[in-house]
């Protein structure tokens, strides 16, 4: 009877990973679930401005991601992002965010924007290719991506405003 109990213990322990990795692969063979392996085409874009609170002005140009298609891939294999660009995830309606850089081969500066469209906290210099989460510990209803040390540089803070026009405010 021992042995019979190790040889059962054996298969169940066999049979384990079958039970781990098969709800892993139910979604491998959706389209949405293949594997990005470049960049998406450029985004439209449309104008966005940041106002201190020293009252600078910063104006960028950011490529729109509205679809769940577009947000999953975002600026990943993207080598560089200018100076005066970025991309900006509207979520519809505010909500907590999560992003990851996965690959996303530059370093970026995550920008969390509330729904009246001011700074909600700011992660700088994000590390590429990390697979860890970047919150925005809060409901936001907005994510913008701009290249590493662009908040640093203009001296973005938490409560500056973005105009645009997600957020009804645009000039």
């Amino acid at each position: 009877m021992a042995w019979h109990n190790r040889g059962m213990r054996r298969r169940l322990f066999l049979a384990l990973p079958a039970f781990l990795v098969a709800p892993a692969l139910v979604g491998v063979t959706t389209p949405a679930a293949h594997a990005q392996t470049g960049p998406q085409p450029r985004l439209p874009t449309e104008k966005l401005v940041i106002v201190t609170r020293d009252g600078a002005r910063h104006e960028f140009n950011v490529e729109m991601a509205l679809s769940p298609d577009q947000q999953t891939v975002g600026l990943m294999f993207r080598p560089e992002v200018k100076p005066d660009e970025g991309m900006l995830f509207d979520w519809g309606t505010p909500r907590e965010s999560a992003m990851w850089m996965r690959n996303t081969i530059s370093a970026l500066d995550m920008v969390f924007i509330a729904n009246d469209g001011r700074i909600h906290r700011i992660a700088e210099r994000t590390v590429p290719l990390s697979l860890a989460t970047v919150e925005s510990r809060g409901p936001v209803r907005a994510t913008l991506e701009l290249a590493a040390g662009t908040a640093e540089r203009l001296n973005l803070r938490a409560g500056d405003r973005v105009l645009q026009r997600i957020f009804g405010n645009a000039s």
